[in-house]
């Protein structure tokens, strides 16, 4: 059988989740799980490989399951809950071993069995492939110090809501990657706008530019396996794109079509950080991941800029990301919160005269945290000036003497530029640019 299945997995619950390997062609191959009296046949085909689907339980365990055929594989530990698919770069990757905010204190206590890591290691190849060699983890000091911190923070702030339900997290991220290494190749190919973006990337010492190369290895092998959703936290390595809401989008829809249904599909917002003071192309991904999440339905973004140092590529504030992440997951999958755990999102924008108007998703108790104004604005030569702000209720009234008839309007509009405004949840606004 595929590594995906081994000891100590998490399977999602109540669910018919399919598992599947390889046999002998139509050697007859008998599937029971500890759960259930039912037993499942099938046979293998004349390529000799099988699946089958089996129904499990509401959360629990730990369960065994026998595959019997001419020998017998016995699973052992199994556990059902919630599975998650995690990815992207360095920030997903990013373990407390390479150094997180009360990094010693989180590891020591980490010891959680409802937690579970199947972390793929770094692999590419030209075509796709059927198997990533890892394993299951239980959540330990020790196993916990080298997984995904992200993916942790996560599994911890579901379990604090949901108690004693098992979280898998299968985790397939590699640093320094593009978004088009994590798409299947034919989906790049037969798009000539994504085509273009992927032939301008520059080699790197460090992994793979070319489209599909991880998603043959680390993507691929894993499709089938139930999940609950997917968490993704990626963009850095695409600053200098101007198509990255596209890049995201294709992405998205492809895994869910091959996955064959729309899971949950949450994403971190990159975080200010000065990529060059000649360009914009750092708030222009963060603006791109703005547009797609707004687009892009059962998927949600969550903004970080409050949390991460402008200095520091890598912040050390994982924590609050997988919690943010869980509670978009908590709210909108799970039904079982209804705070505000969105930040402040653009709905809307109005001119009147000489002034902008722009209403806002999610702004209860908007505010500012300084008396800066972030805002700039522009006519039609988008030539931008700053701008005076007003927060009135859930709108902002902006205006310049310099503007007479007001055409766009930018907010937080740099590469290292932090917000400063927030709703009563204390959740940042993202940057934007946008215009009538």
């Amino acid at each position: 059988m595929p590594s995906v299945f081994s000891d100590h997995m998490v399977l999602q619950q109540q669910d018919d989740v399919k598992i599947w390997g390889w046999a002998s062609p139509h050697e007859k191959i008998t599937i029971a799980p500890s759960w259930t009296n039912e037993t499942y046949k099938t046979e293998a085909s004349n390529l000799a490989s099988w699946q089958i689907k089996i129904k499990t339980p509401k959360y629990g365990g730990p369960y065994t399951i026998s595959i019997k055929g001419y020998n017998e594989v016995v699973l052992k530990d199994v556990l059902i809950g919630e599975v998650w698919l995690c990815s992207g770069q360095s920030n997903m990757e990013m373990s407390a071993s390479w150094g997180i905010d009360n990094g010693e204190e989180e590891i020591a206590k980490a010891n959680y069995d409802n937690i579970r890591f199947f972390t793929s290691p770094k692999m590419a190849a030209n075509s796709e492939q059927n198997n990533i060699i890892s394993s299951w983890e239980i959540c330990t000091s020790e196993s916990m110090k080298y997984a995904s911190s992200a993916a942790y923070f996560f599994a911890k702030k579901l379990q604090q809501t949901m108690k004693d339900v098992p979280v898998g997290l299968m985790v397939s991220a590699w640093g320094g990657t593009p978004i088009e290494i994590w798409t299947p190749e034919n989906i790049i190919k037969k798009d000539t706008v994504l085509l273009n973006a992927a032939n301008k990337l520059t080699p790197v010492s460090y992994g793979p530019i070319k489209p599909g190369k991880a998603f043959n290895t680390m993507i691929n092998p894993l499709i089938g396996y139930k999940i609950a959703g997917a968490l993704w936290y990626q963009g850095e390595s695409n600053v200098g794109s101007d198509v990255y809401d596209e890049n995201l989008a294709a992405l998205i829809t492809s895994w869910r079509k091959l996955w064959g249904y729309n899971f949950p599909f949450y994403f971190v917002q990159i975080a200010p950080y000065n990529y060059g003071e000649n360009h914009f192309g750092g708030v222009i991904i963060r603006d791109a991941q703005r547009k797609a999440a707004n687009q892009i339905k059962n998927s949600g973004m969550v903004v970080i800029s409050d949390v991460s140092p402008i200095d520091d590529i890598h912040p050390k504030d994982k924590k609050a990301v997988g919690f943010r992440l869980a509670n978009l997951a908590l709210k909108n999958h799970y039904h079982l919160i209804n705070d505000l755990v969105e930040s402040p999102s653009v709905s809307e924008l109005h001119l009147d005269k000489n002034k902008a108007v722009i209403s806002f998703n999610h702004a209860d108790g908007l505010y500012a945290n300084s008396k800066k104004s972030m805002f700039e604005i522009s006519g039609d030569d988008y030539v931008f000036y700053p701008a005076k702000m007003k927060i009135k209720n859930n709108t902002i009234i902006i205006s310049s003497k310099k503007v007479k008839y007001p055409k766009s309007i930018r907010f937080a509009w740099g590469n290292n530029v932090q917000s400063n405004l927030f709703n009563k949840a204390n959740l940042p606004l993202s940057s934007f640019i946008i215009e009538k």
